[in-house]
């Protein structure tokens, strides 16, 4: 009769590639069960959008049947628990990532948007807060112009703002509140006010992640943010020429200064070649090559992907559909593979 010792000594053998420690010492094996024809057990991840997920199962199965029985059968649930920093404000949203660049048109609104629902595809619970507070685009680019959230009362009496969810996420834009033809000329202190009354007063529900797509530059939104809210990480986004190289550098500086100290989750190149639709094979970098990799480079980041420069990116978030959630599309495969690197660098940063 196998036991369950046996299992788990064999799957001890097993070891995630992120953490470089076995998956019984990370305590990720539960609800061993065995039967004469079959042994069930559970393999759980840091995260639904883990790139290795794959490659875990499959040496997980290899050693049951290297160290157990190379006849019996195996079923595994692959499963998650998103890891987490604390903080008993926003205690339901265990992750908050900010998108950000250093200057505007590099496609920051782009990247947190296919960034948020690839996670959600990837099986995380997701929400988008839309913080561009000057120049909200998250209303256009989800198909969502002119829509109005709902107010309602909690168990507590508390009145609180309802997401609209769309698209499986749940999506909170200044956008929603204003009309979009008239400018918001704000002071600092009306822009703070406002940034918190988006993260304080909406009923997110639980979240893995809340992807906060920020202004340009570094000012007050960033600041507001960074002091007030447990943020896990920030997402650069850059093109490859030097004007914008420059400007993504004062944003990485911002969030390494000692009074704000946000962790880099990595970089991220758009607009990095053109590919014209008659020369598939053929790229064309008009703004520079590996800009995006070198500034990682420089500050020791991961770097996250490149995105090529294609009009069906622009004319998706045009149309209310971004172009992640159109599987057929090449170019959503990328957005998932970002998705997965920002998904596994959480983990690693909360596990060091």
């Amino acid at each position: 009769m196998i036991t369950k010792e046996q299992v788990l000594h064999a799957l001890s053998f097993v070891e995630d590639p992120d953490f470089k420690k076995d998956l019984v010492t990370l305590n990720m094996i539960k609800d061993v069960e065995i039967t004469p024809n079959r042994i069930s057990f559970t393999v759980e991840l840091t995260t639904p959008a883990c790139p290795m997920k794959d490659h875990i199962e499959h040496a997980c199965r290899n050693a049951i049947a290297h160290f157990v029985d190379k006849e019996i059968g195996v079923s595994i649930n692959m499963t998650s628990r998103v890891m987490s920093k604390p903080d008993k404000q926003l205690d339901n949203i265990k992750n908050i990532i900010l998108v950000a660049s250093g200057k505007g048109g590099v496609g920051k609104s782009t990247v947190a948007a296919n960034l948020a629902l690839a996670l959600q595809l990837k099986g995380a619970k997701t929400g988008l807060l839309d913080a561009d507070i000057y120049g909200p685009s998250l209303p256009m680019m989800f198909g969502l112009e002119g829509a109005r959230p709902k107010a309602s009362k909690t168990s507590d009496g508390k009145t609180k703002i309802e997401p609209i969810e769309k698209f499986g996420i749940k999506l909170l834009s200044i956008g929603f509140f204003t009309d979009p033809n008239q400018a918001i000329p704000w002071r600092g202190p009306m822009v703070s006010a406002a940034i918190k009354q988006l993260f304080n007063d909406a009923d997110w529900g639980d979240l893995d992640y809340l992807v906060v797509d920020l202004p340009p530059g570094t000012g007050d939104v960033h600041i507001t943010i960074a002091q007030n809210y447990p943020v896990a990480g920030a997402v650069i986004v850059t093109t490859p020429q030097n004007v914008a190289l420059a400007d993504a550098q004062k944003g990485i500086a911002m969030f390494m200064m000692d009074t704000i100290d946000i962790p880099l989750l990595g970089i991220v190149e758009n607009m990095a070649y053109f590919t014209p639709a008659e020369l598939p094979e053929n790229k064309y970098y008009i703004f520079g090559k590996d800009g995006g990799k070198h500034l990682a480079e420089k500050f020791n980041a991961p770097f996250l992907g490149e995105l090529p420069l294609i009009k069906s990116i622009s004319d998706a978030g045009d149309n209310g559909y971004p172009i992640v959630t159109d599987e057929d599309e090449p170019i959503s495969k990328e957005f998932l593979i970002i998705a997965e690197r920002v998904a596994q660098q959480l983990s690693l940063q909360h596990a060091n």
